[in-house]
Parts: structure tokens; sequence; C-alpha cells
């Protein structure tokens, strides 16, 4: 694993334009960065990421059965009890999945180590399965990149199946609504890509805003912006939120099927991190976490403290082996909160890389790298390319 400095491509902006990138900037500073890509061998990726991430998806599906059946697992993750049942249920049905995202420490050396899971609502989908494609293709065409130079990324063909599946196994109903907040530029770009796929497997769609979607007169089912009964729906929006909501008890009653699932909430809260390491203790992948009942109990050093429902490196708290305090800002103070291992991003030139190793269905098929200046993730870290070579 090696970070190579790079000249930009002169047209790059102007592509990301073309191609629906709205978001390659964000607040005048980059968000696509191809000043650097970071190169991996194919013994790397198959071995280190892409069977990693095969073997921890087949223990959080495991994980997700066992919580199912357990009531005192569902409290240890704080889950509301009125949608208790209703997720149960969602999983005895085997209630279709789409895709997830697994984020990794990984330095090129040894086995990666799970961070968390974005199982619910994870973004940076459209960048990692297609515009880093149309970089490498560039990348080879201008001899940046040798011939044989490659890149994990089955994701968009993966996704494109994988609507197809739900389709001719009629286990989706259609058209499918797909919802994002208004004017949330990455949030959207993620759905109209989504949309796309599910276009190109023959799946009819309807666009709306999350704030669009209205509660029908029987308190029971959804209605779109056209008064439209939503039968199902693709959303950006997390389960936690919704459970939060005024309209998050007519859920249970089933008249809407969702994408992600109802059971993918189980693994987007970060107490299934406590929970995993308790079953598979001492698993090379695995960090040692535990939930943290005593948040202002004094810690041993070398830890970083997390709340369940936290996103984008938002309200984090580390404590470094040598002493060093780390922590960020924002909205998810309160709250149950996991207690993980300190195991630092890997330091290449400056950078921070986070891998984002995405699954679809079941078949992990991909991945993008997240880079930041610091340690911690956020949500303006910058996203750079990778290729696979030798």
């Amino acid at each position: 694993m090696q970070r190579r400095p790079l000249v930009p491509r002169l047209h790059w902006r102007q592509q990301a334009e073309q191609h629906g990138f709205a978001f390659h900037t964000i607040d005048g500073a980059p968000y696509w960065d191809e000043r650097a890509c970071y190169v991996f061998t194919l013994e790397q990726i198959e071995r280190d990421i892409e069977d990693a991430t095969q073997e921890i998806h087949a223990m959080a599906l495991d994980l997700v059965d066992a919580v199912c059946g357990s009531e005192r697992l569902m409290e240890r993750l704080h889950v509301p009890r009125d949608y208790r049942d209703w997720i149960a249920r969602s999983w005895r049905r085997r209630d279709p999945h789409l895709y997830g995202r697994i984020d990794l420490a990984y330095d090129g050396q040894g086995p990666a180590k799970l961070y968390e899971f974005n199982y619910d609502t994870p973004t940076a989908l459209f960048e990692a399965a297609y515009f880093q494609w149309l970089w490498l293709e560039d990348r080879i065409a201008d001899g940046t990149l040798p011939n044989g130079a490659d890149q994990y990324n089955g994701l968009q063909e993966a996704l494109i199946e994988a609507f197809g599946a739900m389709a001719r196994e009629r286990r989706l109903r259609t058209p499918l609504h797909f919802a994002a907040h208004a004017g949330h530029a990455e949030d959207g770009g993620t759905v109209d890509y989504l949309r796309d796929c599910a276009h190109q497997a023959g799946i009819a769609t309807h666009r709306l805003d999350v704030e669009a979607i209205g509660l029908g007169d029987d308190g029971r089912t959804f209605a779109d912006d056209r008064g439209r009964a939503i039968t199902s729906l693709f959303k950006l929006y997390p389960y936690e939120f919704m459970f939060e909501d005024a309209f998050g008890p007519a859920l249970v009653h089933d008249a809407m099927q969702l994408v992600e699932p109802p059971w993918k909430a189980l693994l987007s809260n970060k107490g299934a991190l406590a929970l995993l390491w308790e079953r598979h203790r001492g698993h090379p992948n695995l960090l040692d976490c535990r939930i943290d009942d005593a948040p202002c109990e004094a810690l041993a050093a070398g830890w970083v403290r997390k709340p369940f429902f936290s996103r984008e490196g938002a309200n984090i708290a580390a404590v470094t082996p040598s002493g060093e305090r780390l922590a960020t800002a924002g909205p998810y103070a309160d709250g149950p909160q996991v207690r993980q291992a300190w195991h630092p991003l890997p330091h290449f030139d400056g950078g921070h890389p986070l891998i984002g190793s995405w699954v679809v269905g079941d078949r992990a098929c991909g991945m993008g790298i997240r880079e930041d200046d610091g340690p911690i993730t956020m949500n303006t870290s910058r996203f750079v390319p990778h290729a696979i070579v030798g």
C-alpha cells in the first residue's frame, strides 16, 4: 500500500460537473482529491480487504439474528421498545437489503480493523462506484498508470444486479420512491445515482424530498408529493431520526417497504461493535470494544469513545496511549456510548486514510478511501482514488 502523488487531470472539474458530481468541492475545499492516489497489490485487496469484509459481514448478520431473538440484547442496544417487534419481523422475513459500507483501518501490513458499520444510510457511493472508475480509465489512457492497472470496484454492476434480483423475485414493491433531504448535495447525489442503477434494472421510480413525505388520513400509510401512496421507499434518512419523528409509530404497520430494511438499524448502532467483540473476542479484524455504561468514570489511556448514533466523526472523544486528548464537536453528546480500543489510522505523507469497504447484498465488491489531515475522519474529509498495480 502506497500513497502516490499525482498531477490532477486538467479536465476533472468539467468531467465531474458533466456527470452530476455536484459536491466535488465543499465550502471551497476539495472533496474529490486526485493530487494523489493509493496503490495496492492484488493480494492486499483480496486477502486483507475483500476477505475481511466478507467475514465481518457474516459476523454482523449472525449478530442481527441473535439480537432479533433477544429482548435483553435489544435493551442493551437501546432500541426503542415500540419498534423492537417490527425490526425482528423484518429480519424473520429476511426483508431484502441493498448495500452497506464497512469502515476499516488498514496500513498494508496487517489485518484490517473494523472501525464501524454504515449499514443504514451510507454515502460516498457515487464517487466510489462511478467517478473513481472514470479516473482510473483516464489515468491508464494518459500513461499515469500502467495498462495492467485495475481497481477494486464492481459496485455499479453489483447494484444493478441487486435491484434486478429484488424485482425478478418480486421482493420489491414498485414504484420505488427515493428520498433525501432537500438541498443536501451529497445525499441528493447518492440517491440520484442509486435511482439510475434501479432504472438500469428496469424498476420504475419516483424522486422526492424527505420533507415532502406525508402521513395518510388512516395514520398507517404514507403519501408522496403527488398524493400517491408510497409502497416502497429508499430513504437516506436514519432510523433513529424516524423513531423520534411524529410519523414514526405508523412505520410498524408495514404499509411501506423500506430500503434499507428495519433490521439494518441494528448494525448502524455502534453498540453492535461491543456486542461483536463479546461474541468474537480476539478476532483479528475486530477492536476491543465495550458499551460504556459509566461515561464519567476514569478510563485507561488508549481508547476512543463514540456515541451509539453519532455520524461523520461527530462527538468523538479519545485518549492516545501517550495521554493526548482528542475531541470533536457535534449534536450527539447525550445518550449511550461505546469505548473502543485506540487503533489509529495509518499516516501517509500527511494523510490519514480510512478504507470504506462496500457490501452489495451479501457480497464484498468495492472500496473508497476517505483521507483527513487528522486522525478522525469527518464529513469534510477528502475522497482519494485508488488503483491495484502488481
